[in-house]
């Protein structure tokens, strides 16, 4: 049973809700927004727990990730948890979470998060695929000219107190190929960037689009790896692209080439990467991702690329800037307060995404009815029959694999009516989750 709440007799008619232009609309709220629990770990931006407790809710803050014990007992209890890449939301670990609501992953990937499991408990999942592109873009940029001048090696040397002035092997990067695989926000990013210190630029995709400045597109990847100078990896973790670079790919590329990760650890096979750096195949790789990363900072990182000639090798810190931070946390936060209180479900990873239109500040009869349901035949029929008698404003509904989701404003005149629906669409044998929103 709902909470609760105080009704004010201000009807209005499907006509009105539709036609109506108030530009002060009702900003909806769970019925005891003080009541919504935030766990948040890995050190997110201060900017995200600003948001989430300026929207009323309970913020737990950790600037690491928690053991699977501890996440275990600490997740029980929260309506939603914000993370980055180290925690690991297994079916495990999710199926102590019996308020959750929500996840947000402050990063672009979500291979840490049981996607297909959370949706199955009506848990929504979102990322934050943009805002982090520049600043991996730029890393990237970084790395092509310390590796075509080999600052890295050098570097190594001065501080180990070796003076070392050599002109051989070294370039400018002008004039010079970049490869470019995956050309999505971050790839078209960096072919901008590359064009504008005057490299040429190429591209492929599984998907066919549009090229950005002077760009083109390569035919297949064999063919960008065979004519690139550089080439840069910005694709997604599948099965498809696992070991997608091994030692086939690597012996297609120039000789003296330099290849470039920051996707997925993953996507290159590192033995063979680093074999054909030390037979000179390669002049250089520049490496921030890994198949197993550290889980905390500190000593014992572990690699067959420790100490293969000119190769830059970075703790995953593509994204990591202050700006990308501030953008990822103001992003991810706001899709999670959303979703709490309006039920949007826009942009999300793993569910149907919905919305609706705000309701108008003069209307205080209309609730907010959302429910993530098996998407199975016949569930519309029963949640349109509980509505039936009741003035429905607007509804919406969409479906991803099992799961389906339905959003309904309905006007209502007293808390029995607020209980009865309530009581009626939970009851649904499909029914995964029920909320009411004022």
């Amino acid at each position: 049973m709902v909470d609760a709440l105080k009704i004010e007799s201000n009807p209005i008619s499907r006509r009105d809700s539709f036609n109506i232009r108030d530009t002060h609309t009702r900003n909806l709220k769970p019925f005891n927004s003080g009541d919504i629990k935030i766990l948040l770990l890995e050190n997110i931006s201060q900017k995200a727990v600003d948001i989430l407790k300026k929207a009323g809710y309970q913020v737990e803050y950790h600037t690491k990730a928690l053991d699977k014990e501890t996440l275990i007992e600490r997740i029980k209890d929260v309506h939603a948890v914000g993370i980055r890449s180290k925690t690991k939301l297994t079916e495990e670990v999710l199926s102590h979470a019996n308020k959750l609501l929500t996840i947000g992953c402050f990063c672009i990937g979500t291979n840490q998060v049981d996607l297909n499991y959370a949706a199955s408990r009506g848990i929504c999942v979102f990322n934050s695929p943009f805002s982090n592109s520049r600043s991996v873009a730029e890393l990237v940029i970084a790395e092509i000219i310390l590796l075509s001048r080999q600052l890295g090696d050098r570097s190594r040397e001065m501080h180990e107190g070796v003076w070392n002035k050599v002109s051989k092997g070294c370039y400018e990067i002008r004039g010079k190929t970049l490869g470019i695989v995956g050309y999505g926000h971050i790839g078209t990013q960096l072919g901008v960037l590359a064009e504008s210190v005057g490299m040429h630029v190429i591209w492929y995709d599984v998907v066919p689009l549009m090229s950005i400045g002077m760009g083109r597109s390569a035919g297949s990847l064999d063919e960008l790896l065979s004519e690139s100078d550089f080439v840069s990896l910005h694709v997604p973790e599948t099965p498809d692209t696992k070991n997608m670079i091994s030692t086939r790919e690597l012996s297609v590329m120039k000789k003296g080439s330099y290849l470039i990760n920051a996707s997925r650890g993953t996507v290159v096979d590192i033995e063979a990467l680093a074999a054909s750096l030390k037979s000179g195949h390669l002049a250089g790789a520049a490496v921030d991702v890994y198949p197993k990363e550290p889980f905390a900072n500190g000593p014992g990182f572990e690699s067959p690329l420790r100490n293969c000639p000119n190769t830059l090798l970075t703790p995953h810190i593509g994204g990591s800037t202050e700006e990308a931070q501030r953008m990822i946390g103001v992003e991810v936060a706001t899709a999670i307060t959303k979703f709490i209180d309006s039920g949007a479900s826009i942009n999300a990873v793993n569910f149907p995404q919905c919305d609706l239109r705000d309701i108008p500040s003069t209307d205080m009869t209309t609730l907010r009815i959302v429910n993530v349901h098996q998407n199975v035949p016949g569930v519309l029929k029963q949640l349109n029959n509980i509505l039936a008698n009741y003035n429905v404003n607007k509804q919406i509904s969409d479906s991803k694999g099992d799961v389906a989701y339905f959003m309904a404003d309905v006007t209502v005149n007293d808390q029995k009516e607020i209980n009865t629906i309530y009581e009626h669409i939970a009851d649904m044998n499909e029914s995964i989750i029920t909320r009411v929103l004022f």
